[in-house]
């Protein structure tokens, strides 16, 4: 141990930029500790959460944004027919650019809806044939629905079939505004870049939004799978043009905590099902967009809204320390370790850190992980083949930080969000400038 010490002393002493190991790793701690804390606080009071099936039983809308899901969007629609919520479902795929996706509105124009067998589902498919993006389909099938409760969701998810009873349970209490839904990979084992992405999924999004959610905390509402009360939507004017509408949204909705009691439940028990990029070119291109967005949401279009009095004293905090910190400056605190490291040290010491940063988060991996699997998973025997790659996830996910710097950078010198295969070129153009 003293040997360790001494190690870490002359680290700091040899290069400046070493002596932030300590700093970091200390910020990872509290965030680690505030997801594990509130998992277990969800865990004991689980008995306390609202029954699946309550007297509360709005219409629901749900609306699908399609675009070249073909076949597949079948599956999402099935999932919504077969759902065991005893009210009204609106099914409203809007196929954005229909005139060249002819496979996908084909399929929706085919799908029928069985109404011996599903008496309180109704299909109101909309063709958009001039492409506009994922913004305005979900704005044209806000303006046509006419559900309380307005789901967005995507035409390559498909859902558990308890999932929209389990999430209109929370808009009981007239302060939640949304809820957001917990997906799990649907080809997790088509490749070892899937397989990776799935245990991403359940300890990024799933695991980390239970322990988040229970302090009000939860930081996005994934857009592929979120529910809304259309009363405040309505009041905010809907979906936001531009790019990552999901976190946009989000920011809109918490900038109103600062001034009314309101919350953003997680519901874990509300599963979507997603395709996600089964090469790893495909999936740098995904984190380009996704990881660059959030340069341009939280420094260019929201910077004036990441004020306390907005945000309330706990959302305005921890936006500042997984928001900006985490999201933004960390990846660039990690890539200049990894390009000056071997300038700066000896190659012996060099391993010798390399191997202690690795052990320090194979063993937070290996907590978040324990914990999913004795707390929290409903699918343990799918959930435990994905055991092997815990021993490849800090080495991987220090590849996708240092990817997220690189991200970030496309933003900053060169407004890739304006590039966004979200939306035309012409519509994102059309939007205001920040």
């Amino acid at each position: 141990m003293e040997a360790l010490a001494s190690l870490l002393a002359e680290l700091g002493r040899e290069g400046g930029l070493f002596a932030l190991l300590p700093a970091f790793l200390l910020f990872e701690v509290p965030l680690n500790l505030l997801v594990v804390l509130g998992v277990l606080r969800w865990f004991v009071r689980r008995g306390e959460r609202q029954p699946l099936v309550t007297p509360y039983r709005p219409v629901v809308s749900c609306i699908v944004t399609c675009y070249s899901e073909g076949a597949d969007v079948a599956r999402t629609l099935q999932s919504l027919c077969e759902q065991v919520y005893p009210g009204e479902i609106e099914l409203i795929p809007v196929v954005d650019g229909a005139a060249v996706n002819r496979d996908t509105l084909q399929a929706i124009r085919s799908f029928r809806v069985d109404p011996g067998r599903y008496p309180r589902r109704h299909l109101r498919p909309i063709a958009k044939w001039q492409r506009g993006g994922r913004v305005s389909s979900l704005n044209a099938g806000l303006a046509y629905c006419h559900g309380e409760i307005v789901m967005a969701l995507d035409g390559d998810t498909s859902f558990d079939n308890d999932m929209v009873a389990a999430m209109v349970r929370h808009f009981v209490d007239p302060r939640v505004p949304a809820v957001a839904g917990s997906l799990r990979v649907r080809n997790p084992f088509a490749s070892w870049v899937t397989a990776l992405q799935a245990l991403e999924y359940l300890l990024s999004i799933h695991l980390a939004k239970i322990g988040l959610g229970e302090w009000n905390l939860v930081n996005n509402i994934s857009g592929a799978f979120g529910a809304f009360r259309r009363s405040f939507l309505d009041k905010i004017g809907g979906w936001d043009t531009h790019t990552a509408e999901d976190l946009d949204i989000t920011l809109r909705i918490k900038s109103y905590f600062g001034r009314a009691p309101l919350r953003i439940p997680f519901e874990p028990a509300a599963i979507g099902h997603t395709d996600v990029p089964v090469g790893l070119g495909q999936l740098l291109r995904q984190r380009l967009r996704w990881d660059g967005d959030l340069y341009f949401l939280y420094i260019r279009k929201h910077r004036h809204s990441l004020a306390p009095h907005q945000l309330g004293w706990p959302n305005f905090l921890v936006t500042l320390f997984t928001g900006l910190f985490f999201q933004l400056v960390l990846p660039f605190i990690i890539l200049g370790y990894c390009l000056i490291g071997p300038l700066l040290l000896p190659w012996p010491r060099l391993l010798l850190l390399g191997a202690l940063i690795y052990l320090v988060y194979l063993g937070v991996t290996l907590l978040l992980y324990a914990v999913l699997l004795l707390a929290v998973s409903e699918r343990l025997r799918e959930d435990l083949r994905l055991a092997p790659l815990v021993l490849l996830f800090p080495p991987c996910m220090l590849f996708m930080r240092c990817w997220s710097a690189v991200a970030i950078l496309n933003e900053m010198l060169r407004r890739g969000h304006e590039e966004s295969g979200m939306a035309p070129w012409w519509v994102l153009k059309r939007g205001k400038r920040f």
